[in-house]
Parts: structure tokens; C-alpha cells; sequence
């Protein structure tokens, strides 16, 4: 609008960030079932590191990658169900990896509806993004633990053996998808 300050380029400068050019800086559709409202766009610098939650009520899926490479790759599974525990587990996590920003996965139900767990994932987001002071994307993870399950398998890691590590798989596809198109991400 004319004769506003672009206070997107303001805000992203004010944490060492690269305001967005080009195909990245604004979302041309927003995934389906996703907020209209949340702003879509985060470039993070040069070569930062990002990690990925893959959300769930028993474990938490854990993934790391690299902007300059932009390949996910698996990290751990935190497996507590108590909230201090997760968060003193992702704390350490952040602590040794330092990411700039974090991904979330967003599940969906195949026609794009909210999946019972979409609230939950919402506000593991926003948990996030308030204890660390870190942006939160939240990303479309619909047949991500399909992607996982098949990865693990072309492994020869099948049926109960992949329950361990199911989870930091699907947040590598979770991360893997952002990398591959970082506009369809939405901060939170």
C-alpha cells in the first residue's frame, strides 16, 4: 500500500534475516485447510539450519536439515508424553543445533478438513514459537508417515521395527516437503 512501511522487511531484518524475493516471498494459494489469516513467508539466511517436529501424542518425531543443502534428514524421536519433559528435550535440541527456524508438521484429513490432530499441532506450533522465540511454519504433512513407512522399508526396517523410528522419519518428509517448496509453509 502506498505510503506504508514495509514492516515484513523490517521485521526479518531485525533478526539477521534476508527479507523474501522472488518465488519464496509471498504464498500464491494457501495449503488447504490452512489459516488464511497467518503470514506464508520466512527466508531464512544463506545457510541456516532448521529442525522438524512431527507432532504427536505419544512421540515427537524430530528432523534437521540445512538451507544451503536443503536435505532433511532424520534426528530422534522424543518419546515422553509429559509436556516439561518434551519441551526440556526439545530445549536441548535447540541448545546443540541451534536451528533459526522450526518446522511443524500440519496433518489433514485426505480432502484437506481439519484431523483431530490439527488443533493440537496449531498449538504445539504456537508453544514453540513462544518458549524459543523462534518462527514456527507449519507444513502440510498428509501421507507423510506413508513416505516414512516406504523409506524404512526400501531399508529392510519393517513392520514393529519401525516403530522407533517412524516418527523422526515423518519429520524428515515434513521438512523435506518445506525444502522442496518453502511457500506452502505458514508461519505461525
Amino acid at each position: 500500500m502506498p505510503g506504508m512501511p514495509d514492516t515484513r522487511r523490517q521485521r526479518t531484518e531485525d533478526r539477521g534475516q534476508k527479507p523474501c524475493r522472488g518465488k519464496a516471498a509471498h504464498v500464491q494459494q494457501p495449503a488447504q485447510g490452512a489459516d488464511k489469516n497467518l503470514p506464508s513467508a520466512f527466508c531464512p539466511l544463506s545457510s541456516d539450519t532448521l529442525l522438524a517436529f512431527d507432532f504427536g501424542t505419544k512421540r515427537i518425531g524430530v528432523a534437521v536439515g540445512n538451507t544451503l543443502l536443503r536435505r532433511a534428514n532424520p534426528l530422534t524421536t522424543i518419546n515422553d508424553e509429559k509436556t516439561d519433559a518434551r519441551f526440556a528435550k526439545i530445549a536441548a535440541l535447540l541448545a546443540e543445533w541451534q536451528p533459526s527456524a522450526l518446522v511443524v508438521g500440519l496433518p489433514s484429513n485426505d480432502d484437506g478438513t481439519p484431523h483431530e490432530l490439527t488443533a493440537l499441532c496449531r498449538r504445539f506450533a504456537n508453544r514453540l514459537k513462544g518458549r524459543f522465540n523462534l518462527p514456527a511454519i507449519l507444513v502440510d504433512e498428509r501421507y507423510t508417515s506413508l513416505a516414512a513407512s516406504a523409506a524404512l522399508n526400501e531399508q529392510g526396517i519393517r513392520g514393529r521395527e519401525q516403530k522407533t523410528l517412524i516418527d523422526q522419519y515423518a519429520a524428515q518428509q515434513i521438512l523435506q516437503a518445506y525444502f522442496d517448496e518453502p511457500a506452502a509453509g505458514l508461519i505461525v
